[in-house]
Formats: C-alpha cells, structure tokens, sequence
C-alpha cells in the first residue's frame, strides 16, 4: 500500500482545482518531496483524500502528463517522470506578485482581479478532459501552430465580432500565455530597439516593464477625467520624434476606471494616422460593463491601414491562475509578433486552449459572464455605499460604470494612510504604485470583485478607521 499523497494546496489559488491540485503536485516535486520513480495515488484514492469528484484529480494528472512532470506505465500506475533533470528538483522563490501582500489572516484590495470562486470549473474541467482525449491530441494534430490552436482562434474571432464589434480573422489572431506576453510582443513587433512608447500616467506598470524589457523607452502621457489627454500626447510627440507607438486603456483605464469619449477616441485615431503611430489597445476587462452597453473598442474602428494591435485576456473573465490572452494585429505586425514568441515559448498550452474554445462555443462562457457581471455589481454597489456612509468628507470617488475596481482620492499622503491600513490588517494599492514620471497621484485603486459582502465591509471598516491624524 503506498502513503497518502498529503499535498499542500495553496489557500488562495486562482484558477480552477484541477490547475490547483497541478501545481501542488509539481512544488512537491521540485522541492525533492516527490522523487523521479515515485508511484502516486490512483485518481480514486487521491480524490477521496482531498475531498474532490475523482474527474478533478483526473484532469490535473493529464496535465502533469502533458507537461512531462508525470509518466504511466501500464498496469502499475502513476509514477513522477525518471527523466526530469536534477537542476530543476530544488525549491525555487515564487514570483513576486504586483498585488499587495495582505497579513495571513488579514484583507486586500487587488489591483482589480476577479474572484476564482466563481470560475466555471466543472464545465472547463469536463472540456478540458475532453481536449486531452480528443483524437486530434493524441495523433499530435492541430496543435503545433505558434499562433495557438486553430479552434480557440476560430471560436474567438466570432466572440470579438458578436461581442465587441470587432472583425477578427482567425488568421490574424494570436494565443498568449496571459496579456502580459501580448504586450511584449506587440511593442517587440512594432519598435526597433531605443524607439519610444507613449503610455498613460497613471498608469500600467507591468505593460512598462514589457515594453522595457522588449528594447523600448517608456514615456508617460497625463490622463484626466477622459482618459488619455490628446493635447498632452500631442505636446510630447513634437518634443520626442522618437515616439512610434501609444498604448491606451480607453474602455476602463487602468487605474483610474474612467472611459474615454468618442469625440477622444476619434482624435487619438486621427493622430495615429496622421504621425504614422502604431496603436496598442489594451481592452484588459471588457466584459464587465454594469451601465449601458460596453463602449466599441478602438479596433472596431479603426481606419483602414492603421497599425493597430488589439490585446485581450480571458484571465480577467475567468481567473488570474488561468495564463491566457490573445492578440489582434495586422499580418505584417502579426507575423513579427508569432516570430518572436516562437523563440521563446514554441506553443501554448493547447488542451487549455481547447477547452476554453468549447466553453466559448458552448456558451458557458458568455453564461459566466452575465453570472458574473451580476456579481460583481451588486460588490461595487455595496462598497460604494459604504466608502460614501464611512469616509463622507475624507475621500472621493466616481463611481465606475464597469470594471472591477474604484479609484478612490484622497486628501494627504496615500501612502500614510496606506502604512496605517497594513499594520491594521487591509493592504492597499496607494497611487505611487501607478506613477512614472509625475507625481504620485493621492489615491488608491481598490479592486473589489474578489472580496464578498462581509470582506468588502470589514475592509471599509479598517480603511475608515485608519485615516491618518
């Protein structure tokens, strides 16, 4: 009889169990607790263990098979891979994350992450099996191609045009492991090293860090109430001929969740064209609109022969642990972009991305959606009305027609006020966070969608009561 496979789950993981379950496996291996050779539980007994449907436990043993972590050998099980170098069996740091780090037992204001808790895991766990078993997977067919899986390209091209507005050949869509990779490639694509990219203050920080780490200087740009300042933008391009590209966040800019107009939109596109400027859309969060219709993204309007690259994510409409964005671009643009992924990452993760094109062409996905935007609304309702019940006078916001945050201004320093909430238990983003080149603006971006009703009220209670002087 072999021991229980006690593993050691991560509380807050953000994606579905089956991803969860992975990863536990896989820290167990690196760190030396799991050896190459050892037999691991059957899926029957290890679900039982762990309190799962043995389908679960499945679909995460499929992936670490997948992947090369794990190996069968019929009529004897489960058993860690012999091969795996014996460089890589040590424990490694975790990546810093860009979220704050809240006490164990205390609360945080994310950036504007959604609430795993509410990942359709059981469809994507069903579709994700299926991928696995699928006869194009095991004959190693359809999966080869850098730009990702034509299935996922397909199914997303119909979901840009009924959803979006925007016209999306398969052909001129590429897979990402997360935005993140999206961003890189699209400024690695566009700009010759040394060039510059005009980027919205406040702003991104880790699109900076991309657009850095693919050759580009990072010039900020002020945003007000509308978004991106086009007078601003166009002061900057006379003092800095060396601008050949611009990213917005025009929907809901991050951080501050404001939507830029038409009248806006129209004159940024003109001045695209009018400079020969590549555009990089960032539409990070579109789906989460609460008031009116979701406003068409600048892709969907774009003139014809304008560079523009348009970056998504289905990591904000599903969960952060879910790596998985995509890029919209014209061929020449897309042809770099697929160029250069392909030195550094040969393909994707493609019974993921099988799975995720059946959940769109199924409908569960647009299901989550409307599941979620219902959620997520009744959240920013209620902190809104709180943040107005307790901080009346002390702090200002507008409230935002979508998205999953609240910029929320303040009198004083940010900063203090943020120090003080730490020490009481509540991590804060304050505005320093957000700031390239001008002054940190005094506030703070409150990612709200992945605290319930009871967190959202105790953090306000902390916020309120940690005021500084």
């Amino acid at each position: 009889m072999r021991e229980p496979l006690a593993l050691e789950m991560e509380p807050d993981h953000g994606g579905p169990l089956f991803l969860a379950i992975a990863e536990a496996i896989t820290r167990d291996i690196t760190r030396g607790r799991l050896r190459p050779g050892a037999r691991l539980p059957g899926t029957r007994a290890l679900a039982r263990e762990l309190g799962v449907h043995r389908n679960t436990v499945d679909a995460a043993y499929q992936e670490l098979l997948t992947q090369g972590w794990l190996q069968v050998e019929p009529a004897r099980g489960t058993f860690v891979a012999q091969d795996l170098p014996q460089g890589m069996l040590v424990r490694r740091p975790a990546p810093v994350p860009m979220d704050p780090v809240a006490p164990r037992a205390g609360l945080a204001f994310s950036d504007g992450a959604p609430d795993p808790k509410l990942v359709p895991d059981k469809a994507l766990a069903r579709a994700f099996r299926r991928a696995l078993l699928s006869p194009a997977f095991r004959a190693g067919a359809d999966y080869g191609d850098v730009r990702g899986t034509s299935s996922l390209r397909e199914a997303l091209a119909g979901y840009l045009a009924t959803d979006r507005g925007v016209v999306a050949e398969p052909s001129r869509l590429l897979i990402t492991r997360g935005s993140q990779m999206a961003l890189f490639l699209a400024v690695r694509a566009a700009l010759s090293p040394g060039e510059v990219i005009a980027v919205e203050e406040p702003g991104y920080p880790l699109a900076w860090e991309a657009f850095r780490a693919a050759g580009a200087e990072v010039r900020g740009v002020p945003v007000d109430g509308g978004g991106l300042r086009i007078d601003a933008l166009e002061a900057t391009l006379a003092r800095d001929p060396r601008i050949r590209a611009v990213c917005v966040t025009p929907h809901h800019q991050y951080p501050t969740t404001v939507t830029m107009g038409a009248a806006r939109r129209l004159q940024l596109l003109e001045m695209a064209q009018r400079h020969g400027l590549t555009l990089i859309e960032d539409d990070y969060d579109h789906e989460y609109r609460f008031e009116g219709r979701p406003v068409l993204p600048l892709a969907a309007r774009a003139p014809e022969g304008l560079p523009l690259i348009y970056v998504g994510s289905l990591s904000k409409l599903l969960s952060p642990g879910i790596r998985l964005g995509y890029a919209l671009a014209p061929e020449p643009l897309l042809r770099r972009m697929a160029e250069a992924r392909a030195a550094i990452d040969r393909q994707g993760d493609a019974p993921l991305e099988a799975a995720l094109a059946e959940l769109i062409r199924d409908g569960d996905l647009g299901r989550h959606a409307r599941k979620a935007r219902r959620v997520y609304r009744a959240r920013r309702d209620l902190l809104a009305a709180l943040l107005g019940e307790h901080l009346a006078g002390r702090a200002t916001f507008d409230l935002p027609a979508g998205g999953l945050a609240l910029w929320l201004r303040c009198e004083g320093s940010a900063e203090d006020w943020a120090e003080a909430a730490g020490q009481a238990g509540l991590a804060l983003l304050p505005g320093t966070r957000f700031a390239l080149e001008g002054p940190a603006p005094q506030a703070f971006r409150l990612g709200y969608a992945a605290l319930d009703e009871a967190q959202i009220a105790r953090a306000v209670e902390i916020l309120a009561q940690s005021v500084p002087g």
